[in-house]
């Protein structure tokens, strides 16, 4: 083996069992099994039936507990499912081992296809943006509307703070990063990633901290975690190098839906000024900044996220739409919604 390389990861089906994942008050967890990848889907049964499905893709090192926050806050609008990206959370590694950005792209429509929940209301953090967006771009009829908090699309000038994750993809510098931080308590890993991607890491719960720190034990058990970790960040690079139709910009350009954008003005992962760049590029673009936000406002400020969407469906008519429905059942004898009640519940 070269001294480049990280060490064999043996095939899903032998990998062992390092614990659980942990799963919040009203959330289940299931494994879908679909050609060439197993994905774990986070799901919350909907507040009633016939509301539009919604999925979330999370970002790099992340997984979908990073969503549950909002979920939570859209019971009453949506019917949310969040993946485990391959490798990462509770899902194994992909059986090519591809951990492109097409790759992930791929699996998420694998997943949309398989389930027979298209179109969706799809959202993407960080690389789950990149991936969210070259899936709205290809399959156009798989989403009916794009949030993207702080999407990883291309920057000339890339963050300071961002450079670390970039040498990642660099061949060797995931097997010495983890020598050399290998005395390195789970609780100082996660104080790290927090001060990275929180405007505040202040506004994280004990709660929250205690949740983060065991689910980075248990991750730093899996004999996959630096190899995902290292393959999907050379994903990020090699896709921000991509020219003609297959760029990033270039396929936000093609994307049809309407789409929200969400930044933080503390981001140190992906740089502010690419907001206007975005809600440019974006031809049905509604752009949302958070002075205070870091790198993860859905997880910052999720009730503002929530607003921001709830107004994006208001714009695109689909409040309206849900409204009707609910109107057109009670008339015919099914259950009566309050109105108000719902619009409160939702902070508006």
């Amino acid at each position: 083996m070269s001294s480049t390389e990280l060490p064999f990861v043996p095939p899903a089906n032998v990998l062992p069992k390092v614990g659980t994942v942990r799963v919040a008050e009203g959330e289940r967890l299931r494994s879908v099994e679909l050609p060439g990848v197993t994905l774990t889907v986070r799901s919350r049964p909907p507040a009633r039936e016939g509301l539009p499905p919604a999925l979330y893709v999370h970002g790099l090192g992340g997984s979908s507990q990073n969503w549950s926050a909002l979920m939570a806050l859209q019971d009453g609008v949506v019917d949310g499912e969040a993946l485990d990206l391959p490798g990462f959370g509770d899902s194994p590694p992909p059986d090519d081992g591809n951990y492109s950005v097409t790759g992930h792209a791929r699996a998420v429509i694998r997943y949309l296809d398989a389930s027979g929940r298209g179109p969706v209301h799809l959202f993407g953090n960080s690389l789950g943006g990149a991936i969210t967006t070259r899936v709205a771009a290809v399959r156009p009829d798989l989403v009916r509307t794009l949030t993207l908090v702080s999407p990883a699309l291309p920057e000339i000038r890339v963050q300071r703070a961002a450079v670390p994750t970039g040498l990642l993809a660099v061949p060797g510098v995931a097997l010495l990063f983890t020598r050399l931080t290998r005395e390195w308590t789970a609780e100082q890993r996660v104080r790290g990633v927090m001060a990275l991607c929180y405007g505040d890491p202040g506004r994280v719960t004990p709660e929250g901290f205690r949740n983060a720190v065991q689910e980075m034990e248990r991750r730093l058990r899996l004999p996959y975690f630096w190899d995902a970790m290292a393959r999907s960040a050379r994903g990020i690079v090699n896709a921000y190098t991509l020219g003609g139709q297959q760029g990033l910009w270039r396929q936000a350009e093609r994307v049809l839906a309407p789409t929200l954008l969400v930044y933080g003005g503390r981001d140190q992962l992906v740089g502010f000024r690419m907001a206007q760049k975005a809600a440019r590029a974006f031809r049905d673009s509604r752009l949302v900044t958070l002075p205070d936000a870091g790198h993860v406002a859905m997880m910052e400020y999720p009730e503002t996220v929530a607003l921001a969407f709830r107004e994006l469906l208001e714009d695109a008519g689909e409040l309206g739409a849900q409204r009707a429905r609910r109107v057109g059942r009670a008339d015919a004898g099914g259950d009566a919604i309050d109105e108000e009640g719902t619009d409160e519940s939702m902070g508006g």
